[in-house]
């Protein structure tokens, strides 16, 4: 199965007796310590990257141009992966400084703080558990059954447009007062209001600097180029499961996929994709992950689901991980709508099976 799917374990399934608490009191007291040389290198690193990435977009010639937008776009999520420690109260001990350099750390993603902090929170507390996780959730029959194009659309989106859907997710989520409770509501009026003003400010001063083709080329694509999230939570074999079925201690850990990354992309995104001990206690800062992982691997190792990012395991999330079904956990959409699924056909011929 792990081959077949493109990792190197597969996790064995934690016994229901092991809770999440147990898990965590595993992990030595260090790596929950907070290091303010370590959390202001990683902005130093993030913001030295970003102005390189800058500099390479200016002087690339076209045909270098997607190596510049890749560096860059991969420097701007070290700027999300700041601002994210930052959400879990993990970047300093000074709560006022956290809040600025979070909303600071995601403006050049126009990603409002607040709002993603609390809909994240939600997303550990209930990590994989059908409907109430905000992140990557199955799609449901009725959804596919609605209307012929929103069926395309969908399929399309968790199809060919699969990596970039996490646009969709931003739009969705953090811009629609009415998704928060009125005691949060000023705090996501202070975020959209630094959001908007980014926008009002510095994309006028892009484009009379450069013209709208040096916003295209300084800005939004690298802002495309940044996105990881998908490979965290999906695969075939972890399940999403309804509240009552649900157990933390498993969806923090048997179903959080660690996924590593060339050494430059680990570096430029401050180790965020060793991300289950993140899912064991969102309090580790981003510089302490991997002596983390150490301990989980020397304690846990065996529920531990590992891969390396190929092309395999693109395939798998982008080919099989579509339609809610209860047994299987996923059921593939040329399965379920095999008439509109002509973008799923296309992408198991076209894209490479290497693992």
């Amino acid at each position: 199965m792990s081959d077949d799917y493109g990792f190197r374990q597969i996790g064995e399934q934690l016994p229901d007796n092991v809770t999440l608490k147990d898990v965590m009191d595993s992990l030595p007291k260090e790596v929950f310590e907070i290091d303010d040389l370590k959390a202001w290198t990683s902005v130093l690193i993030s913001a030295t990257s970003y102005a390189l990435g800058i500099f390479l977009i200016s002087k690339s010639p076209w045909y270098l141009l997607p190596l510049a937008w890749a560096w860059t776009g991969t420097a701007v999520t070290g700027f999300f992966v700041i601002g994210h420690d930052c959400a879990h109260k993990s970047f300093s001990r000074n709560k006022l400084v956290e809040d600025i350099v979070g909303t600071l750390a995601f403006l050049p993603l126009i990603y409002p703080y607040e709002p993603w902090r609390f809909k994240h929170d939600r997303h550990h507390a209930k990590t994989n558990m059908l409907v109430e996780d905000t992140a990557w959730q199955p799609v449901f029959q009725k959804e596919i059954e609605t209307s012929s194009i929103l069926r395309k659309a969908i399929v399309y989106g968790y199809g060919p447009i699969r990596p970039w859907m996490s646009i969709a997710h931003w739009l969705i989520w953090h811009f629609d007062l009415k998704k928060f409770r009125p005691n949060e509501l000023s705090r996501v009026k202070i975020s959209l209001a630094s959001v908007f003003a980014f926008m009002a400010i510095g994309w006028p001063l892009i484009i009379l600097k450069s013209g709208i083709a040096g916003w295209f080329k300084f800005w939004f694509m690298p802002w495309v180029m940044s996105t990881f999230t998908m490979v965290h939570h999906t695969a075939p074999h972890i399940p999403f499961k309804r509240s009552e079925e649900w157990n933390a201690a498993q969806a923090q850990l048997n179903g959080t996929v660690h996924c590593d990354y060339p050494r430059w992309i680990e570096i430029l995104c401050h180790d965020i994709n060793v991300h289950v001990p993140h899912h064991i206690s969102p309090r580790i800062p981003s510089y302490n992950l991997r002596a983390a992982y150490d301990s989980l691997k020397q304690n846990w190792g065996k529920y531990i689901n590992e891969a390396s990012w190929n092309w395999r395991l693109m395939k798998t999330i982008m080919t099989k991980c579509h339609v809610y079904d209860k047994d299987r956990y996923y059921a593939p959409f040329d399965e379920v709508v095999p008439e509109d699924s002509q973008p799923i056909k296309f992408l198991k011929k076209v894209m490479p099976d290497y693992a």
